[in-house]
């Protein structure tokens, strides 16, 4: 497993744990589980302490982490007659934006995300989850859809950022982004988003005009990396860990600001060391929400989220 250097210490402890129990398998007759009980109690108190007091840098590694759950382990684990939904109908389908339809515990959704990619083949091919314009049309295109047959949206963020070439520029990207925003805002239907893992810049924000917005806890949500901030800022990437606590990216912060309605608690140690019960929380969450907004007609939805997106942002003068 790829190994953050502050999970240093708990991997040793993991380490002397499985040891342990190796050891016990093969000699029946030797009784170490006093030694293990005792090291998973250290453990699991480690790893509170440890991923409690993480830096808003720290956490935008754990963000980062190539093993935490992508978008489409998440519809995997959401929706079993998940049907993917391709192409913009004006250009391309572009893959790192994954779209479709499907029934979660019962509800029949619409679920958009960005994916992207465990291996270098599949990074390439995803564009490492940095949509071009054609994606975010696809995705408002599916989104519309939905509409039409007045079914819930849930979209799933977890993006570097949009993609910033010159083919996409010339293609329209901010226009797409702009649309897509302005589409989100004018759906008559419930409309959750979640940021599972990096929701960076404008192309995050792109699918994440919802009625709620949810928050893994040791995702990022930001208007730019830590790196690009601390080249604008300082002309220097090496201050990404002091930009990353100025941009104030961490759902704490998120939740605080009032830019977020929820955070979902990972297990310990982060999603990206049991992504099953990370999916099984997040299940349980957006099942909720939903639940609370199909009660909602379409104006009263559409008022929800415009009020939401108003409220971003007010400060009082005392």
């Amino acid at each position: 497993m790829h190994l953050l250097d502050f999970e240093r210490p708990l991997a040793e402890l993991e380490e002397k744990i499985a040891t342990l129990r190796a050891f016990q398998a093969s000699n029946e007759e030797v009784e170490v589980r006093a030694e293990v009980r005792k090291l998973m109690k250290r453990l699991r108190r480690l790893q509170r302490d440890t991923f409690a007091k993480l830096s808003g840098w720290q956490r935008t590694q754990v963000a980062r982490h190539p093993n935490r759950p992508y978008v489409l382990d998440i519809i995997g684990g959401l929706c079993a007659d998940f049907i993917e939904l391709h192409g913009d109908r004006a250009f391309r389908d572009d893959p790192s934006i994954v779209g479709g339809i499907g029934h979660l515990d019962g509800i029949p959704v619409l679920i958009v995300g960005q994916q992207k990619g465990r291996d270098t083949k599949e990074k390439l091919y995803r564009n490492f989850g940095m949509a071009h314009p054609e994606g975010y049309r696809k995705a408002l295109r599916l989104m519309r859809l939905a509409e039409k047959f007045r079914k819930p949206i849930l979209t799933l963020l977890d993006t570097p950022g949009a993609y910033p070439g010159i083919g996409a520029e010339e293609r329209g990207q901010s226009t797409a982004i702009a649309e897509s925003l302005m589409g989100m805002a004018s759906l008559g239907v419930p409309i959750v988003c979640c940021v599972i893992g990096e929701g960076g810049s404008g192309g995050a924000l792109a699918l994440g005009v919802g009625n709620r917005v949810l928050m893994l806890s040791n995702a990022i949500y930001s208007v730019i990396s830590p790196e690009g901030c601390a080249a604008i800022l300082w002309n220097d990437g090496s201050q990404a860990p002091k930009a990353a606590e100025a941009l104030k990216l961490t759902a704490s912060d998120l939740l605080e600001l009032g830019v977020i309605d929820e955070i979902i608690k990972e297990p310990p140690g982060g999603a990206h060391r049991d992504p099953q019960r990370t999916i099984s929380v997040l299940r349980r969450a957006v099942r909720r929400h939903l639940h609370e907004l199909l009660a909602l007609p379409p104006e009263k939805l559409i008022e929800q989220r415009y009020e939401r997106f108003r409220r971003i942002g007010q400060f009082s003068e005392r």
